[in-house]
Formats: structure tokens, C-alpha cells, sequence
């Protein structure tokens, strides 16, 4: 059976990964015939919002404990990963990845990746296995790939020219859809930055944990 890794930043949209996304994703990881193991890094979010007023608290949480509400206690410390015994990593988003994966939040157009993910990332891709990014995760694919790569994240034009100006190769892309780089086995989808619904996220999840299932083949 093949072994997909998901990393995730927390729980909760605004602060860390997005739960939808994320739930959605091991869901599709599964019938697509695979198995995940999910990571997480073990720092400090960048911050923590009360997503029931979106406002930002005082409060201090730590990306992989949170994480470990989405992933029932089976997380690990992503530093710790064995690219070898995997066939492919996923990584869903939430407006708290641009804070704690990468720094899109702070730091906008001059943003970059954490450490730690980029090499993963670069892991896979060198051993020839798959990368997926959903919702705003591919805007960090020109900051890890020094080669230009097709990507979408979906139809918005601010973000489209962000990733166009660090080198990406953008492609306009529907909530249901994906965008495959073939040569570089690096797969993208839009969902909640175009989803309304929660169905409507589902149906371009389970597109790319399918297709990064075929690639690792």
C-alpha cells in the first residue's frame, strides 16, 4: 500500500491548517487506495485566533500539539521524516500556513519557506515522488523549486502575479479541478481559495490525492 505524508500547522483556518482541507484530505489519501502518516513542526504558531470572532488572542499554542486534534495524537515531528519510506506528501492550507509554513503573512511578496518544509518538499521531488499543495500551499512552490513550475491557486489575480513574478507558471483553474506539473510530479488545486461549500472543496481534494496516488506509481 502506498504511504502518503500530510503536513499540517495547527487547527483552525486562521491560525493553522484548515480543518475542512485537511480532514478532507487523509478522507482522499484512503480511497484512493493509500495510507498517511501526518507531521507537523514543533514550534510555536505565529499566532492563535479565536475563530469565533476571527480576532487574534494572546494566547501561545504549538503547530504540532494542535495539529494533533486533526490527526487523533498520530502526529509526528516533521524533522524527523524519512522521505524514503513515503511515496508522496501532500500539504493542505489555511490562512495559518502563510504564517507558520511560510511567511506570506508577514513579510508578502518577499515571503519564504520554513526550512524544514522546503527540504522535505525538495526531498520528494529529488527521489522523483509527488508533491500535492491545496488552497494557498502552492504559493510556496516558486520559493522551494528553483525550476519553473505549472501551478494553480485557483483564479485570483494578486495571488497569480505573486507566484508569476518569484517564477511559477500559473494556471487559471475551477474549484473541481487540479494542475499537474507532470515533469516534476507536483500537483495543485484551489479549494476554499474558490470553494463555497464544503463539497465543492472535496471534489478537487480527492482529484489531487488521486493523482498524486497515480504518480507515485
Amino acid at each position: 500500500m502506498k504511504k502518503i505524508a500530510v503536513i499540517l500547522a495547527g487547527c483552525g483556518r486562521m491560525d493553522g491548517s484548515e480543518i475542512h482541507e485537511s480532514v478532507l484530505t487523509l478522507l482522499s489519501i484512503q480511497q484512493a487506495g493509500a495510507s498517511y502518516q501526518c507531521f507537523s513542526l514543533d514550534l510555536l504558531q505565529d499566532h492563535v485566533t479565536n475563530h469565533l470572532t476571527n480576532q487574534d488572542t494572546n494566547e501561545q499554542r504549538n503547530m504540532m500539539i494542535e495539529s494533533a486534534r486533526i490527526a487523533r495524537g498520530d502526529i509526528k515531528n516533521l524533522a524527523d521524516i524519512d522521505v524514503t519510506e513515503f511515496d508522496g506528501l501532500i500539504i493542505p492550507g489555511g490562512n495559518g500556513i502563510a504564517a507558520n509554513l511560510f511567511t506570506l503573512a508577514q513579510d508578502g511578496e518577499n515571503y519564504k519557506v520554513n526550512n524544514t518544509v522546503a527540504e522535505v518538499a525538495r526531498g520528494f521531488t529529488a527521489l522523483n515522488k509527488p508533491v500535492g499543495f491545496i488552497c494557498i500551499a502552492p504559493v510556496m512552490i516558486p520559493a522551494i523549486y528553483d525550476s519553473p513550475i505549472n501551478m494553480t491557486i485557483g483564479s485570483d489575480i494578486g495571488t497569480a502575479q505573486l507566484v508569476e513574478k518569484r517564477g511559477a507558471i500559473h494556471h487559471t483553474c475551477i474549484v473541481s479541478d487540479i494542475c499537474v506539473d507532470e515533469k516534476h510530479k507536483i500537483v495543485s488545486t484551489p479549494a476554499y481559495m474558490l470553494a463555497n461549500s464544503v463539497v465543492e472543496a472535496y471534489i478537487g481534494i480527492s482529484k489531487l490525492c488521486s493523482e498524486v496516488v497515480r504518480l507515485s506509481n
